[in-house]
């Protein structure tokens, strides 16, 4: 087989792999509460410094376009899970901070979804297979350009 096919072929896997898993996972997600977008925000606002970024770089993190996220993030700050404020060393930047009641609603629904990523993945792997899906996730991630 040809570097190409093979190539080829192990995308197709990761992406059909990728599909089953989100869609357990999806259906296994506690919604009640947030949305998987609405986590997927406040997940990665809890990873940084002070719980805060600017929303510019909060898109980086996101599979959601820009104006999708600042609407995101308008309806979370409307329930007090983060709070918005002008970028102190650029006015024309927002900076986004997870409050402190969105962190707990953020660590009560991970509980849960934790949980949920066990099962599907966890339990199908082994903790060898798992730390090499991940160094090879890693490496592909990282030789990417974006």
């Amino acid at each position: 087989m040809s570097n190409s096919v093979a190539a080829v072929t192990a995308w197709e896997a990761l992406f059909r792999a990728q599909v089953s898993v989100m869609r357990y996972l999806n259906a296994e997600f506690p919604s009640g509460d947030l949305s998987l977008n609405e986590y997927d925000v406040l997940f990665n606002l809890s990873r940084q410094p002070g719980r805060r970024l600017r929303i510019r770089d909060l898109n980086q993190h996101l599979l959601l376009t820009q104006p999708s996220v600042s609407r995101l993030v308008d309806r979370l700050a409307g329930r007090g899970l983060v709070t918005k404020t002008q970028d102190a060393d650029d006015a024309r930047g927002i900076v986004v901070e997870l409050s402190d009641e969105g962190d707990k609603l953020f660590r009560h629904v991970a509980r849960s979804h934790i949980q949920s990523i066990s099962a599907r993945v966890g339990d199908t792997l082994t903790t060898e297979e798992l730390t090499t899906l991940t160094e090879l996730c890693d490496k592909l991630r990282l030789g990417s350009p974006l």
